[in-house]
């Protein structure tokens, strides 16, 4: 892979707000017009493909013990755990509607649980999960598979990591955020250093496959010294995989966000300087930059592929597995199966009623056309491979590149000009302070960006 620069005047240019991709058509474009029986029909050509995808499952647990002010996710602050019991019993019941959908011969290969907080179901509760999984789906049992969980390490003991590997999980994600006690305390989630680096060594020693660690920049209190501090422990710890996201302070639009104080924020040059220091740091110390916020160790399965050509992207962010359908399973949860998008109901009460009536919980969704399904291609090739062979796709979707995307590629020219990217006849290449503006470069081949859409996403930097 290219080596990449932090240009600070480019990156201060062009953070502007702008989609992640983790899907194209994005989420804004989802419609109610895309009902049950769209999702049927979808399910049911992907089954009858000639070359049907291996399956993977997104399960989202909403509930959390307590509020992480940061936090913009769909989440249920709760401390009455028999609601998981309850959540646990309706989820079980879209897992079986879910999995009579299915060609039993498709094998589950990929599973993530998300949240909210998954490591708020017990031990017990997991267990009667996974088991529920098995039954009704073809749960690919070596362990080749990618069986991912997000884990609050506030809310697990060494032992539970021990359990959760034997339950199949062989990748782990710590959200850890900052080590910074005045940091935490500002965003409401204390934890110590000692249970980080105490569930990080379990982990190796349970033999999991990889190992990450989320952290945020930008949040209240922070300074480049505390979080010089922060990027030298976790240095420290060597977890495989590191997330350093931006962190977006939209207090209008999410309501957690308005318990921290204002003078508490950072201004914003300090955040571009987080992020530089946060490249440097991770750079000189060994890690490959994956691209987005992921950073990756040289012989991790992300760099490898990264460097074979083979990266994915998907609703989770990046991926080591070939491209599959995904099962959207829990409240709000969005799936993608054949050629469309969907997803669930974002109220549990509107989660519950339609499981009581027996029906998947669809809410709203979407069926790609071709220029869609050509353009998510593109910007894929640009997200995972940082290049895009025009040949490619004209030997593919029958076009003519420079002709068919002539507007979007006349939109890149202050971009070539800044040198951000190399653009010729054949192929669109980012150059390495154009890395981290990928963003930027996917968007010109967004055809859904007009009428105002640019303000309901976040940052691209």
């Amino acid at each position: 892979m290219p080596a990449f620069e932090f240009n600070r005047a480019l990156v201060q240019k062009y953070d502007r707000p702008g989609p992640r991709y983790t899907s194209y058509p994005t989420a804004p474009q989802f419609h109610p017009a895309f009902a049950l029986d769209d999702y049927l029909q979808a399910v049911q050509a992907s089954n009858q493909a000639p070359m049907a995808k291996p399956l993977s499952a997104y399960i989202h647990i909403p509930f959390c013990q307590s509020l992480c002010y940061y936090c913009a996710c769909n989440k249920i602050i709760t401390g009455k755990t028999h609601r998981a019991a309850e959540y646990l019993g309706y989820l079980k019941r879209e897992i079986a509607l879910q999995g009579a959908l299915f060609e039993r011969s498709r094998k589950l290969t990929q599973l993530h649980l998300g949240g909210g907080t998954p490591t708020y179901l017990s031990n017990a509760q997991l267990a009667e999960l996974m088991d529920c999984l098995h039954q009704a789906f073809n749960l690919d049992d070596s362990d080749e598979h990618e069986f991912s969980i997000e884990v609050d390490p506030r809310t697990v003991s060494t032992g539970q990591i021990q359990m959760l590997r034997g339950l199949g999980f062989n990748r782990l994600s710590f959200g850890v955020q900052d080590f910074d006690a005045d940091v935490q305390a500002a965003v409401n989630r204390r934890q110590s250093e000692a249970q980080i680096y105490a569930l990080v060594a379990a982990a190796r020693h349970a033999r999991f496959k990889s190992i990450s660690v989320d952290l945020i920049y930008g949040l209240p209190l922070q300074t480049v010294q505390s979080f010089d501090v922060t990027l030298e422990k976790i240095i420290a710890l060597r977890p495989d995989r590191i997330a350093a996201y931006s962190y977006a302070h939209l207090p209008e639009q999410v309501r957690a966000q308005r318990m921290i104080r204002r003078e508490d924020m950072p201004p914003p040059e300090r955040k571009l300087e987080l992020l530089e220091l946060t490249i440097q740091r991770l750079t000189e110390a060994g890690y490959v930059y994956i691209g987005m916020d992921h950073f990756a160790l040289p012989d991790d399965e992300l760099a490898l592929a990264r460097a074979k050509g083979t990266l994915q992207r998907n609703f989770q962010g990046y991926s080591t597995h070939a491209d599959c359908d995904l099962i959207g399973l829990g409240v709000s949860a969005i799936g993608k199966v054949g050629d469309s998008y969907s997803q669930s109901v974002k109220l549990l009460s509107q989660y519950y009623a339609r499981l009581d009536q027996g029906l998947l919980p669809i809410q709203r969704g979407y069926r790609l056309n071709a220029d869609d399904l050509l353009r998510r291609e593109v910007i894929n090739q640009l997200m995972c491979h940082g290049r895009v062979d025009f040949a490619t796709f004209e030997a593919a979707h029958g076009i003519r590149f420079n002709d068919y995307f002539a507007e979007a590629l006349e939109q890149l020219a202050e971009q070539v000009d800044d040198q951000l990217l190399a653009l010729d006849r054949h192929a669109l290449q980012l150059l390495p302070q154009g890395h981290l503006m990928m963003r930027n470069t996917a968007m010109a081949f967004d055809a859904y960006l007009g009428g105002g859409r640019k303000g309901q996403f976040s940052r691209t930097v």
